[in-house]
């Protein structure tokens, strides 16, 4: 009996060792995806440098995808146009990058990031609301654990109530709250072809975010774009490349690893936000900050877990 026994749990080992190996190119491409959004301020910024506004920057961006992904599979447009409810996750999808990408180019990068992972909270409530999903115990705790740490990260040092008090964060708050329904929504709609609902979230980018620098441009707020030159035209062109690459590499991990370790690797976006923004100078690091992020990023990690 106990060779049989040494030659079962040899076959274990080696099925293990296999299962490892065959989940380590998929957790690459997830962190790869999480490292490009996590340092995407900078490039951000310095396009605004060279004049180019975070807003007009997101619907270039991702009107070169839009463009990819229409000479790639152009039946997904025809997809897209029979699923009404796609077009909520146009929405979801374009405010999220919108208001995203707008907050770390001119907030504190940290802060901006923690408040925009306060979606396990509005994931909460709108899966209650749009899918039915029942409040179970854990369920609140993580929307407990979340309010508790955004109120440590917002509590004004003077005293006051603790809400977003510049346009980053509001930006980062909304933005969090787009995310939230944008996975909602993919969940909801998963029976739709891939290319229609990457074809969906790429054209919000584009179609929300230029909308909105064209209003704003029109009323003066926004600077229009400036002058077709190399320096922002490579840089431009250079970040959607990445991003798009981001988003491949996002669903080849997410299509072979369960959905909690996908969710669970995501959110080291929050470390190489962190630790690009201290390096670089973009973010300040208090005693609150650590204290609030570490019970969001606690609540997030619940949500994957679960």
């Amino acid at each position: 009996m106990a060779p049989r026994s040494s030659a079962c749990s040899s076959s274990r080992a080696a099925t293990v060792a296999i299962d490892r190996r065959a989940a380590l190119l998929p957790t690459l491409a997830l962190v790869f995806n999480a490292f490009t959004w996590g340092v995407s301020w900078w490039p951000f910024r310095q396009l605004e440098a060279r004049g180019l506004h975070p807003l007009w920057a997101t619907a270039l961006i991702y009107a070169l995808a839009v463009l990819v992904i229409t000479l790639w599979r152009p039946a997904a447009w025809r997809d897209l146009w029979r699923a009404p409810a796609l077009w909520v996750l146009v929405l979801a999808a374009g405010f999220t990058n919108a208001s995203f990408n707008w907050a770390v180019t001119i907030g504190d990068v940290v802060r901006v990031v923690l408040l925009f992972y306060l979606m396990p909270l509005w994931a909460v409530l709108l899966a209650r609301l749009l899918l039915g999903e029942r409040l179970a115990p854990l369920a609140l705790l993580r929307v407990l654990l979340a309010l508790a740490g955004a109120a440590i990260v917002l509590w004004p040092a003077g005293g006051g109530l603790p809400l977003p008090d510049t346009l980053a964060e509001w930006l980062g708050v909304a933005g969090g709250f787009s995310f939230a329904l944008n996975n909602v929504m993919l969940r909801r709609e998963a029976h739709q072809p891939e290319s229609a609902r990457a074809l969906a979230m790429f054209a919000g980018g584009a179609l929300v975010a230029g909308t909105l620098a064209l209003v704003l441009s029109s009323q003066g707020t926004v600077a229009w774009p400036p002058p077709p030159a190399t320096a922002w035209l490579v840089g431009a062109l250079a970040l959607g490349g990445a991003f798009l690459l981001g988003n491949l590499a996002l669903q080849y991990g997410a299509a072979r690893l369960p959905a909690n370790a996908t969710a669970v690797v995501m959110v080291t976006e929050v470390l190489f936000a962190s630790v690009s923004a201290l390096w670089l100078g973009a973010a300040v690091l208090t005693l609150p900050l650590l204290l609030g992020g570490a019970l969001i990023v606690l609540a997030a990690l619940l949500a994957a877990r679960s």
